[in-house]
């Protein structure tokens, strides 16, 4: 297995540097730029917030508060960030690093691009760097070289489950910050499963009054055999308000990150059934899934199911600004709906072969709305 260390290694000694993705172009010079408290982030009106970013990503470990500012004393040694319409051909996200011994020079078409170089830097200097605390004895040096690149793929993802386990605020806030320092660009964020509902829609409560709550946990993987089931005893639980979606939002889309939501449906919704029984296709009142696996509950395929549904989607496109929204579609049984009069007279009345036609038309209907 190559590890990250292993892997870091291998990229120095084929490129002269050490960059996660590995750029398209590198060009290692000779000597090394020396980040001091007289460094001086020049930048232009575009990429002034860029600038204070990277003298914010700069601070904790250097102790070094980098002046941000539109020019600079003569002879200065600086950190140049400026927009450059002419290497359009780079793409949005494309950028040019030169490293010299007196000057750091960063341009790129659009600001996307600025911010990527910006991570590659970071990535330039010592690991130390990443540290959250000063640290007095590092001397803070950027190889020589000259960097030219823009990414392979337009969608560079990354998946976070927290419907299954929830995570806080801040820890969401980390992962996008690792994501970008490894320019990714999209976070898939799991809100709803069996296990629990994890945003407040507000025109239904109960969703995170009840589903977001499960009352414990299975160990490890399910048996076949459920007598042997064994469970941790312990309540878990948690939800994202409006206002925390809200604020990860506007903290991603800083780092050019679009958080893409997705809200399960019809299966993995065990969740939501146990706040609002009226979706299920039984007469039970169930609680939040405390196990793994497939479940069986999906929602009904009837109408009020269907404007539950759309009117949830409705506050979720409310709330994240992305042009994409994920319905799941996954691992749906269709046991239930073989047994519900309903779903057969769905079938019927819409002239249907079977259940797996009915959840299309179903997925259909949601992608109607959403794209309308």
């Amino acid at each position: 297995m190559i590890t990250l260390p292993t892997l870091l290694l291998v990229l120095a000694a084929d490129s002269g540097v050490a960059v996660i993705p590995r750029p398209a172009h590198v060009a290692p010079g000779s000597g090394a730029f020396v980040v001091t408290g007289a460094t001086v982030i020049v930048t232009d009106r575009a990429t002034r917030p860029l600038g204070d970013l990277l003298s914010d990503y700069l601070y904790p470990a250097t102790g070094l508060r980098l002046a941000v500012r539109t020019t600079a004393p003569a002879g200065a040694r600086v950190i140049a960030l400026h927009l450059d319409p002419a290497l359009t051909s780079l793409g949005a996200e494309g950028y040019r690093l030169d490293v010299t011994l007196g000057r750091v020079a960063i341009r790129a078409p659009q600001p996307a691009g600025t911010f990527y170089a910006i991570q590659t830097l970071r990535q330039l200097l010592p690991p130390a760097i990443f540290r959250q605390a000063r640290v007095p004895t590092a001397v803070w040096t950027i190889p020589a070289v000259s960097i030219e690149d823009s990414p392979r793929f337009r969608w560079r993802g990354i998946h976070l489950d927290v419907a299954r386990h929830f995570m806080p605020k801040e820890f969401v806030k980390k992962l996008v910050d690792l994501a970008a320092l490894h320019k990714l660009n999209r976070l898939h964020l799991h809100l709803t499963d069996d296990q629990g509902w994890r945003v407040e829609i507000r025109q239904y409560p109960r969703l995170t009054q009840v589903g977001a709550w499960r009352r414990q946990t299975i160990i490890g993987h399910p048996d076949r055999d459920s007598t042997k089931w064994r469970f941790d005893g312990q309540p878990h639980g948690g939800f994202y308000t409006q206002d925390d979606i809200a604020e990860l939002v506007a903290y991603a889309q800083a780092r050019f990150v679009t958080i893409v939501p997705e809200i399960e449906m019809p299966g993995h919704s065990q969740a939501a059934i146990a706040a609002y029984p009226e979706l299920g296709n039984k007469p039970d009142t169930l609680p939040v899934w405390t196990a793994w696996g497939v479940d069986e509950n999906i929602v009904n395929p009837g109408d009020a199911t269907i404007r539950f549904e759309q009117n949830v989607l409705t506050e979720v496109m409310a709330l994240f600004p992305g042009r994409w929204i994920h319905v799941g579609g996954d691992e749906a049984p269709k046991t239930q709906w073989k047994a519900s009069p309903l779903a057969q007279a769905r079938i019927r009345e819409l002239g249907l072969k079977d259940e797996d036609e009915l959840q299309s038309y179903f997925t259909r209907r949601m992608d109607e709305f959403l794209t309308a």
